[in-house]
């Protein structure tokens, strides 16, 4: 298990992540708020929380913290987003310009489901897992385009839902808003 977990907690659902972990064990020395170049200095991995991802992109671009981000997931430091997170971690957005990592060869769809009134929770299968989780779905994207090296983990209603490259995951669906901690356990063998 890494030393320290970074959980991105410049907007979004980071504190609810951060309950995640320590739900699954992970004492509380060994989780970070990450918000500033510094602070992901100190992180072993780093999970990317749901929230607004036009206005974070904005945030880690003027602060320096998206490069870094780049530099650590190049270097092999394990990097999940969740919804927002996924959605900045692919190479592209349909129909958008907006800042992205690029850590994830994918092409997302943002508010595929539709808009927060649309909003619902289902079983969803993830390859490695024995039993579907429970996903939370919240104006969430779908992949509609898979690099060659990414490897589909979860389908919701034949959507691409989750996906893996090496050490960067992806998820459309919260899994913090659950009491169901193996996705965060599974990311901590990355």
């Amino acid at each position: 298990m890494a030393t320290k977990i970074g959980v991105l907690a410049v907007q979004g659902d980071f504190s609810k992540h951060i309950e995640a972990y320590e739900s699954a064990g992970v004492p509380a020395h060994s989780l970070r708020e990450v918000r500033t170049v510094e602070d992901l200095a100190e992180v072993d991995r780093l999970t990317i929380p749901g929230g607004e991802s036009s206005t974070v992109g904005l945030l880690l671009e003027r602060y320096g913290l998206g490069p870094a981000i780049i530099e650590r997931a190049s270097a092999g430091m394990p990097v999940w987003g969740t919804c927002m997170g996924m959605i900045l971690m692919a190479s592209d957005v349909e129909d958008r310009e907006q800042y992205r990592l690029g850590l994830l060869d994918i092409t997302v769809r943002r508010n595929a489901f539709g808009a927060q009134v649309h909003s619902f929770e289902d079983e969803v299968g993830v390859a490695g897992l024995d039993q579907p989780v429970m996903g939370v779905f919240i104006r969430a994207p779908i992949v509609t385009r898979v690099g060659p090296g990414v490897e589909v983990l979860s389908t919701y209603d034949d959507k691409v839902v989750g996906v893996r490259s090496g050490s960067c995951l992806g998820t459309s669906y919260h899994p913090e808003l659950t009491s169901d901690t193996r996705l965060h356990e599974w990311f901590l063998t990355f």
